[in-house]
């Protein structure tokens, strides 16, 4: 009989022993996962953080480049450029024009890459919309030419066609503004865009850039 207490007691102390050392893991597993936890939720916070600095950043940046002047560019008075629809052909002051009497049907202003000419009378009808309009001629470097069809393609709001009788290889056009740049990595390509891509110069905000006339070739 004492053989046999001793022996269920010494089951039950190991029963304890085990007991405790399955909540010693448990304690421990707790801890390695609340720490865990609480790395990863720094972690979170942290990286959300850096996300929400750069957005910010970011749009800070796109802000500023909105208000700062572009060089060398040129405005029109809004005001005195004509808006009426017109049948008839317009004789502008300006090539590309940036503004005045326009056909009633814009041109598609989706991200579209025209390579051929496209009526003027249509595409100021486009820049009422608050497209802005690349346009450049032979002397253009076709590299560069590729580049901004790339942009444009990505941009709603925008369009690319040649102008052969234009002043500059290559020129941005906005109602009322215009800027000649020196390639497409000018700055004042990204500049131009953020400023004016649907911006404070639109006449009509809100016109759509699709629905009008197409037909050309576009990437």
């Amino acid at each position: 009989m004492a053989a046999n207490r001793s022996q269920s007691a010494d089951r039950r102390a190991r029963i304890e022993q085990m007991r405790k050392a399955e909540q010693a893991r448990e304690r421990r597993n707790r801890i390695i996962t609340l720490s865990l936890s609480a790395v990863v939720v720094a972690g979170l916070v942290g990286f959300g953080g850096y996300v929400l600095n750069k957005e910010s950043e970011k749009k800070e940046q796109q802000e500023a480049a909105a208000k700062a002047p572009i060089k060398d560019e040129k405005s029109w008075d809004a005001e005195k450029l004509g808006r009426n629809h017109v049948t008839t052909a317009v004789s502008y002051p300006m090539k590309p024009p940036v503004g005045g009497d326009h056909h009633q049907v814009w041109m598609d202003c989706d991200g579209n890459v025209y390579k051929e000419p496209i009526p003027e009378v249509n595409a100021v009808h486009s820049l009422e919309h608050g497209a802005v309009w690349v346009t450049y001629n032979d002397k253009a470097p076709a590299d560069d030419v590729k580049k901004l069809e790339e942009k444009v393609g990505k941009t709603p709001f925008s369009m690319i066609s040649p102008v052969k009788d234009q002043a500059g290889a290559i020129m941005l056009t906005a109602w009322g503004k215009q800027v000649t740049v020196d390639g497409a990595d000018d700055p004042r390509v990204n500049q131009f865009f953020t400023k004016y891509v649907n911006g404070p110069q639109t006449p009509e905000p809100g016109a759509p850039c699709t629905g009008g006339q197409s037909g050309m070739v576009k990437q």
